[in-house]
């Protein structure tokens, strides 16, 4: 059984979502979009302080490129994965966001 056979939605919806993960991508690489981070867009000045912005930006960025990746790969190669790619697709994402959040903690804090 192939991915494509248990999809229902529209083609264009992951288009969608692939042009927008890209574009936060390329936001958060460039170092800019701080504000776009869960957490440290509410934490206080001096919260703040304590992390190196540019770095938390492009860790989020590199996360969210490999989460890009991944939907590019569904979109494209929907007609020929397995069904179990889903499963893959989504324990990558996990240890994706996991490590994300690893390195925000660590080589982000100044």
């Amino acid at each position: 059984m192939k991915l494509s056979d248990v999809s229902h939605g529209p083609d264009w919806v992951i288009w969608v979502i692939f042009t927008l993960f890209v574009l936060l991508t390329v936001v958060f690489l460039s170092g800019h979009g701080g504000g776009l981070i869960a957490g440290y867009n509410t934490s206080s000045r001096k919260e703040k302080e304590k992390y190196n912005e540019k770095k938390l930006c492009r860790v989020c960025g590199a996360g969210m490129a490999v989460i890009s990746v991944l939907i590019l790969m569904t979109g494209l190669l929907e007609e020929c994965l397995p069904v179990e790619f889903a499963y893959v697709m989504m324990g990558i994402i996990l240890a994706d966001v996991v490590i994300m959040m690893i390195l925000m903690n660590t080589i982000c804090r100044k």
